[in-house]
């Protein structure tokens, strides 16, 4: 029956370790699993979505190649661009949070809080008025009837591109030029209309506004040329005014033969005003997520200009914070050089990480020590045994006696050594145990001698 008891505790036990093995192991994929999910989830790839427009523009170009070289690359930071019909679409979607970063010029109007993340280039204003056709049989070519801005009064200006903001900044240009700019009427043009905006008698003067490498505008001053006479480019004075007064604003040269080197157009320097082309994004957007799309941006410029020569005009943004569009703060951490490491950024999410496996170790072992309580109990219980066992030692009547309870104890000991082995007991619990062990041990000893004595017919090797 004895026999019978230790076996179904043995099973128990072996069935707990399994329980308790599973249990460790279970731990185990729940730590492997948090860590590589806090590892998967600091070095995935973002993707920011960037509208971008109108279709076949030269900035959907170059977006379009930026997105395919960090892909290529396989960068941490990928581009994922959204066409739209132009700037202002794209601002819209970005005010929408349906894209993350937008290219636009820097005068549109943006959501309150749209900071500048790269500069794709500076748009110049191109002024000029037609000269006239020489007559026939003479020489002498014929002066413009507008030498400068404050001719325009009672003009019309033909305006390249039908966005509204070229119609504002040249409002903003004669109004500071001292002209009423009501006094000025404009006509505009898309940007497939040159040949129309050529030709037609009612125009005055004429303005572009783009990069100075622009073929739009180099083909339509040669256009207008052969129209209408060699043009006479207007400068603006005031450009600094401007640039003071309205701080999206830029005052810029255009050197002479820009557009044309013979005959040389401009013939001369000329004072004008710019706007920066730029990709914006909101505020909120992940300072990590910036700061890796601009290092990228800047890395792959050089490289990619080879293939969209428009690349070769990236600048940094203004890091000054009085700027008329302050510059993100993940970008002017790149270039200020004040980036955080790859520590420093998730260095909150170590801790965590850290603090979380201290938490599920001490859950753990407060698991596996729940486990092991009825072990621990039933140690107990096999000592206090022990003790009762000591005095029944000392008063037994028979070797038999003996032998039995020696038997007895030899299975507690079994049981109590394999607790030890599983870790239910301490190593201070087992040597409690062992000094009990050691009493009953010295009792039956000394019972086996008193036995001997009082019967001297025993067979010595019983005695012993």
């Amino acid at each position: 029956m004895a026999s019978t008891d230790l076996d179904t505790r043995v099973a128990l036990r072996r069935r707990k370790r399994r329980i308790s093995a599973l249990l460790v192991f279970a731990a185990g994929l729940l730590l492997f699993a948090a860590a590589a999910g806090v590892l998967y989830w600091a070095l995935r790839p973002v993707t920011l979505k960037i509208a971008v427009g109108p279709p076949g523009s030269d900035d959907q170009k170059l977006i379009q190649a930026l997105a395919q070289t960090f892909a290529r690359d396989q960068s941490s930071v990928r581009l994922a661009p959204v066409t739209t019909e132009g700037a202002t679409e794209s601002i819209a979607l970005l005010a929408a949070g349906k894209a993350d970063l937008a290219v636009a010029r820097g005068d549109l109007t943006m959501p309150a809080d749209a900071e500048s993340v790269a500069i794709l280039r500076k748009n110049v204003v191109v002024l000029w008025a037609p000269s006239g056709l020489p007559a026939k049989g003479s020489k002498k070519p014929p002066a413009a009837k507008i030498k400068g801005i404050d001719d325009l009064a009672g003009h019309r200006v033909g305006v390249i591109g039908r966005t509204q903001a070229n119609v504002t900044l040249l409002r903003v240009i004669v109004k500071e030029s001292g002209v009423d700019p009501d006094k000025v009427a404009v006509t505009q043009f898309g940007t497939s209309q040159i040949a129309e905006l050529a030709k037609d008698p009612a125009i005055d003067a004429y303005m572009a506004v783009g990069p100075l490498d622009s073929k739009i505008t180099t083909d339509a001053i040669a256009a207008t040329a052969r129209a209408r006479g060699e043009p006479k480019f207007l400068p603006i004075d005031v450009s600094e005014a401007i640039a003071q007064k309205h701080p999206l604003y830029e005052s810029e040269e255009i050197a002479g033969s820009t557009f044309n080197s013979s005959p040389a157009r401009p013939e001369d320097k000329v004072e004008t005003v710019s706007v920066n082309h730029l990709i914006v994004a909101r505020k909120s957007l992940s300072e990590t997520a910036v700061g890796g799309f601009v290092r990228q941006l800047f890395t792959v410029r050089q490289v990619l200009a080879r293939e969209v020569p428009g690349a070769a005009k990236i600048e940094k943004p203004d890091t000054d914070k009085d700027a008329a569009l302050p510059a993100h703060q993940g970008a002017a951490a790149y270039i200020d050089g004040t980036e955080r490491t790859f520590l420093e950024r998730y260095s909150d999410v170590f801790w965590f990480a850290i603090l979380l496996l201290s938490g599920l170790g001490s859950a753990g072992a407060w698991l596996r020590h729940y486990l092991k309580r009825d072990e621990r109990e039933q140690t107990s219980l096999h000592r206090e045994k022990l003790l009762e066992m000591i005095s029944k030692a000392r008063e037994a009547l028979s070797l038999d006696e003996l032998a039995a309870m020696q038997h007895e104890v030899d299975a507690t000991l079994r049981e109590t050594l394999q607790s030890y082995d599983d870790g239910a007991i301490e190593e201070g619990d087992l040597s409690a145990f062992g000094l009990v062990l050691d009493q009953f041990h010295r009792a039956v000893i000394d019972r086996r001698m008193a036995i001997a004595a009082a019967e001297p017919d025993l067979p010595r090797m019983r005695a012993l």
